[in-house]
């Protein structure tokens, strides 16, 4: 799933070999080169995982130059006991330089409420952190948004890059959750989607 919220663009045509079935299947040749692979393009992969809801975080950090955040969809739990979560950055977003040396990372997992705020750090080229009233720091030192319905503050302890991306895997240390029942904010299809009583299925 992409770090970075963002539209996907062309719609792929069907492969020669899957078009009666609707498929769209990938050529697992080995390409001549090593170490490179056919596979999807960045417009098929996107389609595809264009259906697949994700909740909607902003990670915010700082590695000593101020502070920096983004909106990111690729925010999961991998392991309770250690609690241990993962997420990934694109190389190319402007908080990769702070990611890829900052000790603690603070993730925040979004309400509906947030919606603004989600908008504000998924938009490129502005000051996120310009509104001093939306942000103030932990005793610890890393930036936060104490409007989060929850957040987590964790320390860094992999790196990985895959593609274009990098993942970062973070052991949390400390959490906050409001007691308070909140709608998630959710991304589906480009849109951004809030989780309640009129969305469940029983």
């Amino acid at each position: 799933m992409v770090s970075n919220v963002s539209a996907a663009g062309v719609e792929p045509a069907a492969a020669a070999d899957d078009t009666r079935a609707g498929v769209t299947a990938a050529d697992d040749t080995p390409a001549d080169l090593p170490g490179q692979w056919h596979g999807l393009s960045a417009e098929e992969f996107k389609l595809a995982f264009r259906n697949h809801p994700a909740g909607v975080a902003i990670i915010t950090a700082d590695a000593g130059d101020g502070p920096v955040g983004l909106t990111a969809t690729s925010v999961f739990s991998v392991s309770a006991e250690p609690p241990l979560f993962v997420f990934s950055i694109s190389s190319q977003s402007s908080s990769a330089p702070t990611l890829a040396h900052a000790d603690t990372v603070v993730v925040h997992l979004l309400g509906a409420e947030q919606l603004e705020a989600a908008k504000l750090f998924a938009t490129s080229g502005v000051d996120r952190f310009a509104d001093t009233d939306s942000w103030a720091r932990l005793d610890t030192g890393e930036p936060y948004l104490p409007a989060s319905p929850s957040w987590l503050r964790g320390r860094i302890i992999n790196r990985m890059e895959a593609g274009g991306s990098t993942v970062i895997a973070v052991h949390a240390l400390e959490a906050h959750t409001s007691a308070t029942a909140t709608s998630p904010l959710v991304y589906h299809d480009r849109t951004w989607h809030g989780i309640g009583d009129h969305s469940r299925l029983d």
